[in-house]
């Protein structure tokens, strides 16, 4: 995959989500959306590999995970995200929501519609959502 190609899947998961969510499938939605800010957060680290250059293997392997906070260090904005959070309240309450998903959601049953809506308003509020955020990046 290149880094087109996570956009694009980033962009796809959050309207699978969003009709997910709106049709009361509410653990695949949250879990959907998780894969959304993490397909996004590797469009970034591939926006750092330059094109015919042989890619960092720190970064590589940093790469192959589904934890986000490890992928926000992999792609090198640790810094810009702690910044964001100290500089804005309204996406610091929407870093903490997105922060506790886990691929590990997927085995979950009972994710409440509260849940599954919190998420969805923390990874896509304008201007505030974390996609957004992230979008500046990649």
């Amino acid at each position: 995959m290149n880094r087109n190609d996570l956009q694009t899947l980033s962009r796809i998961r959050v309207k699978e989500a969003k009709i997910l969510l709106d049709n009361g499938y509410f653990n695949g939605a949250y879990y959907l959306l998780g894969y959304a800010v993490e397909s996004a957060l590797k469009a970034c680290i591939a926006k750092k590999v330059m094109r015919h250059d042989f890619p960092d293997r720190q970064l590589t392997a940093g790469s192959y995970t589904h934890d986000l906070n490890h992928l926000i260090t992999t792609a090198g904005l640790r810094d810009e995200l702690n910044n964001e959070i100290r500089s804005d309240p309204d996406f610091q309450s929407c870093w903490l929501v997105v922060r506790n998903w886990s691929e590990q959601s997927r085995y979950v049953h009972g994710t409440s519609e509260a849940e599954a809506g919190s998420l969805y308003s923390a990874c896509t509020a304008r201007g505030k959502g974390v996609l957004s955020w992230i979008r500046r990046y990649w």
